[in-house]
């Protein structure tokens, strides 16, 4: 049924699926476009027999969404302390409510300090707990359900000592319930969490799957007399490509390696500016060629910056040494895997279009220009503190 309603050849099918894919990106990258760190809250939990204590960061501005009458009371866009400590109460019955653990039996959990801090996309509320257990011994089993309703994209980055043996976890919509038992933490098991991690950080990236479109747009054309046209043969646009995807590989994977092991730390909005800089200089360069045949130049020089941006959700979790070496290889294959799975939906089909107008004027050029606008939006947002675009 869709596809005959679709233009009638298979070329102007293709054509309005390229387009409508181009379109797509562009509206979830403005919707997105204050935001580019998915909604992620920070849990520390130490289970030592029946005693747990734990911590747990959870934005404010994630509870002033869920929170019934919102944090900021007087309506001046700014949460006071004496706003937040007002509601205390409500963010403890909010937050515990969504956690839940068990060992031979509920394990009731009370918040015993309120406390803010700040991480690298805004402040956080900070929440200590304790509780106790039926069992000493045995299977923990932990339930996690904040935001889930409110945000499917929201995640639980979670690190938890069980009986004196260090495990991580990242809690999602399709993973609230996770068990464990001291001793038998699967470090296949972390390694395949971080890896799905890292495919869906991509995906839900805009900002870095922009500026691989910006440099994969190019791939499938020439530049000869002033004038872009088709490519003579496929192996031609794979090879572009290989070079352009394997450069920025390698050069986010020294910067996010450097950074999630603590070797370099860049302030988040110096990091998020950058990122947003390297789109729109790539779209330019679309536009007006600086660099026309080694764009892989271009993408090692960027995707060392990109790097630290992949690195934050890491580093904000504070891992122990070997369990981040093992996440970190996990979530750069997954990184990995979210990109070439990108290409892979675009490549061919933007090779089959190279030589009609349509390709060149609207997917091109058209796409380089809504790139340049959606990125300089960003970079105005993130360098200067302002934002253009409300949610």
């Amino acid at each position: 049924m869709i596809m005959n309603a679709l233009p009638g050849s298979t070329a102007g099918r293709l054509r309005f699926i390229l387009l409508a894919m181009i379109v797509a990106l562009g509206v979830l990258s403005s919707l997105s476009a204050w935001a580019h760190k998915a909604s992620d809250s920070y849990l520390v939990l130490d289970v030592q027999g029946k005693a747990v204590s734990g911590q747990w960061d959870i934005a404010l501005r994630d509870i002033d969404f869920a929170l019934t009458d919102g944090l900021d009371a007087d309506g001046d866009g700014e949460i006071t302390w004496g706003e937040l400590r007002a509601r205390h109460a409500d963010i403890a019955a909010w937050a515990l409510g969504r956690l839940a653990l068990q060992r031979g039996g509920a394990c009731p959990l009370r918040v015993t300090e309120h406390l803010v801090d700040s991480h690298t996309d805004g402040a956080y509320a900070v929440l200590r707990f304790a509780g106790d257990c039926a069992a000493a011994s045995g299977e923990l089993v932990v339930g996690y359900t904040l935001l889930f309703e409110l945000d499917a994209l929201h995640r639980g980055l979670t690190r938890l000592t069980l009986d004196g043996v260090t495990s991580t976890a990242v809690f999602g919509p399709d993973r609230a319930q996770q068990r464990f038992v001291a001793g038998e933490t699967s470090r296949l098991r972390q390694f395949g969490q971080y890896l799905v991690e890292g495919i869906w950080h991509i995906w839900i990236g805009f900002d870095h799957i922009l500026f691989l479109l910006a440099l994969l747009l190019p791939a499938v054309l020439v530049r000869e007399g002033g004038a872009w046209r088709g490519v003579a043969r496929f192996g031609d646009a794979l090879r572009e490509v290989l070079m352009v995807v394997t450069a920025f590989t390698l050069a986010h994977s020294i910067t996010l390696s450097l950074a999630a092991l603590g070797y370099i730390a860049l302030p988040s909005r110096l990091v998020e500016s950058a990122i947003a800089a390297s789109v729109v200089l790539a779209a330019i360069n679309n536009l007006k060629p600086l660099i026309e045949h080694r764009r892989w130049i271009v993408a090692f020089v960027f995707g060392l910056i990109h790097g630290f941006g992949f690195a934050s959700v890491l580093s904000e979790l504070g891992l122990p040494k070997e369990a981040l070496v093992l996440s970190l290889l996990g979530f750069n294959l997954g990184v990995e895997v979210g990109q070439l799975a990108i290409v892979a939906a675009f490549l061919p089909v933007a090779y089959y279009l190279r030589r009609g107008m349509f390709y060149r004027h609207w997917i091109f050029i058209g796409g380089s220009w809504a790139t340049l606008t959606v990125a300089a939006v960003w970079f105005i947002e993130r360098a200067f503190d302002l934002k253009l675009i409300s949610n």
